[in-house]
């Protein structure tokens, strides 16, 4: 077997009525939940578990379920699979629609057919927009009245953030920048190129998140790895797995940190100064394995990936083993449950939704698709005193999945913090903005 390949056996699944094939999770999500997390042996899967819940989006007047003491109003409705949130100084709030771009070395062979048309139940499977929305609530009533098309023409954008009048968009394969001009409701100058990123015809996880530094000369940008465990080969890998570190006024760059797997959200945290990241683990070792995770992300840190998750704990999976870099596989600091597909994250010091809600870490978990039980289809609130994690998850907000009919409505995503403190939740099933705030 050439260098840096799997030697993964795969029997298809054969399950197109949607029924579940694999094996299951037998602990609670919770006790893969916390900086402490219970970790069984892997259980490696000869046909991996497919447990979709189809996506319907929402019905009949429905919406998501608010923790008691909370209300949840939709802030923007009929969006075209809303993925990402970014809250303007001035209260706007854009949100990038969008979707995996063409692949077309992706979906091959009929382990690739099959996924592709699993995700496709699961809602995961659209055309990509393309552009990114700006909805504005001028009267400050929870709802936005004002729609407008911000940027369009990209390609599979993600992550966005504003340097003084400098506009940051992370498309699929590029970090672009944009003159920008406060209250402008549309940006028609085109864009130019910052930095490529690695993209390509496979180009397995495709979303890019960008945040900017606090004082503004650099730029953070997460890429996710081409692959579950380097199948396709290490070559395949090449800049990917990591965080990278951006120049803001030249575009030169470095690895910051590397070994995560699938990075999407970012955040700092200023008690301590530290950037957080949510990261997707790892797949077909059991409905335990392997926990997601944030963590703060420690410049030139290693974090496992592909060759151990959760430090050092080994992916025998993987050829050749690298136990050297195991050896400085750092331990993330909290776990989100495996398979939650913990995505969007947002710090808040102070915010509209009281106690116990006053600091700590919103979650975006868009959900599990090969997962028994399912695992996710929420957004948490982890508490932290003192930089750190302090206390269990707290489920903020939920209702976007009917286990027993395998229906999602929705899907969380992406969560921001908008002006007055509510929290803004983007689901990209039910082409909805949510807005969370206290019931009083």
């Amino acid at each position: 077997m050439s260098s840096g390949r799997l030697r993964l056996t795969l029997a298809p699944c054969l399950a197109i009525g949607l029924a579940a094939c694999g094996s299951n999770a037998r602990l609670d999500v919770a006790a893969g939940t916390g900086p402490s997390p219970e970790l069984p042996a892997p259980a490696p899967e000869r046909i991996p578990t497919v447990a979709i819940a189809e996506a319907v989006g929402w019905r009949d007047g429905h919406m998501p379920v608010a923790a008691k003491g909370l209300r949840v109003t939709a802030y923007a409705r009929d969006l075209q699979h809303p993925r990402w949130l970014y809250v303007l100084p001035n209260g706007d709030v854009l949100v990038a629609e969008t979707a995996a771009p063409e692949r077309p070395a992706e979906g091959v062979g009929l382990r690739g057919k099959l996924m592709q048309y699993f995700m496709r139940k699961a809602g995961s499977v659209v055309p990509s927009a393309d552009r990114i929305t700006l909805l504005r609530d001028a009267d400050g009533d929870g709802v936005a009245e004002t729609r407008t098309v911000f940027l369009d023409g990209l390609h599979s954008p993600f992550g966005m953030t504003l340097v003084e009048d400098e506009f940051y968009v992370a498309n699929t394969d590029a970090i672009v920048r944009f003159a920008y001009r406060a209250g402008a409701t549309r940006i028609t100058e085109p864009g130019r190129q910052l930095v490529g990123l690695p993209a390509g015809p496979r180009n397995h996880h495709w979303t890019k998140n960008v945040i900017a530094s606090p004082d503004g000369t650099r730029l953070y940008a997460t890429v996710g790895s081409n692959s579950n465990v380097a199948e396709n080969g290490l070559h395949e890998e090449d800049g990917r797995a990591a965080i990278w570190e951006i120049d803001r006024a030249s575009g030169r760059h470095r690895l910051y940190a590397t070994g995560l797997r699938n990075p999407n959200g970012l955040a700092w945290v200023p008690d301590t100064g530290a950037l957080w990241t949510a990261v997707n683990e790892r797949d077909e070792i059991g409905g335990d394995l392997a926990p997601d995770y944030m963590t703060s992300v420690r410049d030139g840190g290693f974090y496992g990936w592909p060759y151990s998750y959760y430090g050092a704990h080994v992916d025998a999976r993987v050829e050749p083993p690298r136990p050297d870099l195991v050896a400085t596989a750092l331990v993330p600091d909290y776990a989100l449950g495996p398979h939650t597909a913990s995505l969007g994250l947002a710090y808040a010091s102070q915010t509209a939704l009281g106690e116990p809600f006053a600091q700590g870490m919103f979650v975006g978990q868009h959900g599990s698709w090969n997962r028994k039980p399912r695992s996710g289809y929420r957004v948490i609130f982890v508490p932290f005193r003192d930089g750190v994690p302090a206390g269990p998850p707290v489920e903020v907000l939920g209702g976007f999945i009917d286990d027993a009919a395998a229906e999602a409505y929705g899907r969380p995503v992406g969560v921001a913090l908008d002006r007055h403190g509510a929290l803004l939740v983007a689901d990209d099933v039910g082409n909805a903005v949510w807005r969370v705030t206290r019931a009083d």
